[in-house]
């Protein structure tokens, strides 16, 4: 393998640790401030992080031009609706779930990309893969899974399927996202894409904030406001950089794989770091994970 092919696939694993933490740090943020004070704070930050880094390099960039409408999208599909799903379903949904639901992504990516781009085609490969590897998530988490869905009580219910729709209709967005970044976007700079994309999400979420949410919630606790920073600067700023360089070289249904080693980074950290111990679970679910991972970036010739 080339010095760039095991960059990128350092780039894949550090989404995947990045990621892998931000469905803790919204689940913390969101049960004082809300979901739409969240995202705002989050894009904020984002934002202020990517002019940072703009100013840094000297990098000099204007609205988008012809294409800003396409950066104006991405804003709307990729940031501000996905953000506010996946945190309003958080207010319900336990972290590890909705991690779990939001692995669907890559399952509508290949749907999607099949049908919108030339050079992504559905293959039995990518199939295979994609499933695999959505087994070996829902392995990795079944312990728990059952575990919240046998205390979940009638009155629980209704709410619980509208929070879990809510992820899934965030799946979705990346989904289109994605896949028309790849299309209409493809071979921008990265910091570009991200630093436009960003603006234009800033755009949309402070107004919507201000006039949905009465009164408008600042963060208090120390915990919350570090949750709104990490989010913003390494779930925002840092991962959106690196996904659109991966997504350029890679293409649409690879990238979206990231998605699938998030719940597998959360439980080896925890091993790493808090002492957990290992089950059968962890061990099988991993090899699925990496199996599917494995198929889908088979190329015809065999070989990844």
């Amino acid at each position: 393998m080339s010095s760039k092919g095991i960059k990128l696939w350092l780039i894949f694993f550090l989404l995947g640790i990045i990621w892998g933490t931000s469905f803790l740090w919204i689940k913390i943020g969101v049960d004082e401030i809300g979901p739409l004070s969240l995202v705002a704070f989050r894009l904020l930050f984002g934002f202020l992080g990517l002019l940072t880094i703009a100013t840094f390099k000297r990098e000099t960039f204007g609205l988008g031009g012809k294409i800003a409408w396409a950066f104006a999208f991405m804003g709307a599909f990729n940031v501000v609706i996905p953000f506010l799903f996946i945190s309003w379903g958080e207010k319900i949904v336990p972290s590890g779930l909705a991690s779990v639901l939001n692995s669907t992504m890559p399952l509508f990516t290949i749907i999607f990309a099949h049908f919108w781009l030339h050079d992504e085609k559905i293959s039995l490969f990518r199939i295979g893969g994609l499933f695999i590897g959505f087994l070996g998530i829902l392995v990795l988490l079944s312990e728990e899974l059952f575990q919240k869905i046998s205390l979940l009580n009638l009155l629980q219910s209704n709410q619980m399927i509208s929070a879990q729709l809510a992820v899934i209709t965030a799946a979705i967005c990346y989904a289109i996202a994605t896949t028309f970044s790849r299309r209409y976007l493809r071979n921008q700079p990265p910091l570009s894409q991200s630093i436009l994309m960003m603006f234009y999400a800033n755009i949309f979420i402070w107004p919507l904030a201000f006039t949905m949410q009465k009164p408008f919630l600042f963060p208090h606790s120390l915990l919350t406001w570090i949750s709104v920073i990490w989010l913003g600067l390494l779930g925002s700023c840092l991962a959106y950089i690196l996904y659109f360089r991966l997504l350029n070289e890679w293409g649409a249904t690879r990238s979206s794989l990231t998605t699938y080693v998030i719940p597998m980074i959360s439980i080896f950290l925890g091993v790493i770091f808090l002492h957990e111990s290992l089950d059968w679970r962890d061990l099988i679910g991993s090899f699925l994970i990496l199996s599917g991972v494995f198929l889908v970036n088979l190329k015809t010739n065999g070989k990844p």
